[in-house]
């Protein structure tokens, strides 16, 4: 599949070479970049040499309320999260009538290989970094993990997008985590224990020492909560469009040396082999950071479930 997505970016790397070439001028790297990062309403299919596109349908914004609009259109990126749900849902529930009621031996195939995962999530993230009552979040944080490792893997497929490399899906995600955080803290402590999470003084100090230590630790406190979702939509963000740039700015070397008279077959050579490279370690990427994103969503539900 790699060397599909690689053949068909380069057929339209191609394109963009003959078109720069037919004006006098030398390719727009940039332009292609930012057409493959980016969202539209535009969703690219080829096989075999042969292409076309599907354009969405645009629809008029729900509703506007003053500068604001709220435009509900479906795009490439928002195609492929919902893409990424239903292949859960076709792998997942399956697996779930097939293990109902047989307890007492142990499943086979790939059900065998989710159990084995669920119970590592359960037992080496969510209880070790949650605490006590941490099974009630084994489901959300699973689901956390394969929803970004679905979307991540579907990056990898030849001719789809990556929607984790979106701010707003990243923001999305981080935004979900954040309310569960909260909410759990709150529950968990109580409305009282729970404001102390964000208005802080160490005990022992008269009105005076107080009234400073609040004035100075609340805005600290508050950072502290907004920076832990922010630094999840970042990490995931970045590290998904690093690796997409990297991969198109390698095959983007083979049209720059495409009028080299001598040396550029050889370059094609070694664009291609850094770029199969890459591919394996986007495959890994892919894993690490859904991984990551729901291993730090566990610890940021026991830091404050568990102040101490």
């Amino acid at each position: 599949m790699n060397l599909l997505a690689t053949r068909g970016v380069m057929r339209r790397g191609a394109a963009a070479v003959q078109e720069h070439a037919a004006e006098g001028g030398p390719p727009d790297l940039g332009e292609m970049l930012m057409h493959h990062l980016s969202d539209s309403n535009v969703i690219e299919f080829g096989f075999l040499g042969w292409s076309w596109e599907r354009v969405l349908p645009v629809w008029e914004p729900l509703f506007s309320l003053g500068p604001v609009t709220v435009d509900l259109s479906p795009t490439k990126h928002s195609v492929f999260m919902f893409l990424a749900a239903i292949l859960l849902l076709l792998v997942f529930l399956p697996i779930g009538r097939a293990m109902r009621g047989k307890s007492d031996r142990a499943p086979k195939g790939l059900a065998n290989a989710m159990e084995a995962m669920v119970l590592f999530f359960r037992d080496e993230v969510v209880r070790r970094n949650i605490g006590h009552g941490a099974d009630v979040y084994t489901s959300f944080i699973l689901t956390l993990f394969f929803f970004i490792l679905s979307m991540n893997l579907l990056g990898l497929v030849p001719f789809a997008a990556t929607p984790t490399g979106n701010l707003s899906v990243t923001g999305a995600l981080a935004l979900v985590t954040f309310c569960v955080t909260e909410i759990s803290g709150m529950r968990q402590l109580g409305f009282k224990g729970y404001m102390g999470t964000s208005f802080y003084a160490p005990p022992g100090m008269g009105r005076v020492g107080t009234g400073m230590m609040l004035m100075i630790m609340t805005p600290v406190e508050f950072l502290g909560k907004l920076t832990k979702p922010f630094a999840l939509m970042i990490r995931l963000f970045a590290n998904m469009t690093a690796g997409h740039t990297l991969v198109l700015s390698l095959i983007g070397m083979i049209f720059l040396f495409a009028n080299l008279t001598y040396g550029k077959w050889v370059i094609a050579g070694a664009s291609l082999g850094m770029v199969l490279a890459v591919m394996m370690l986007e495959l890994f990427v892919a894993f690490l950071q859904a991984y990551i994103f729901a291993m730090l969503s566990a610890v940021f539900i026991g830091l404050i479930r568990h102040p101490h």
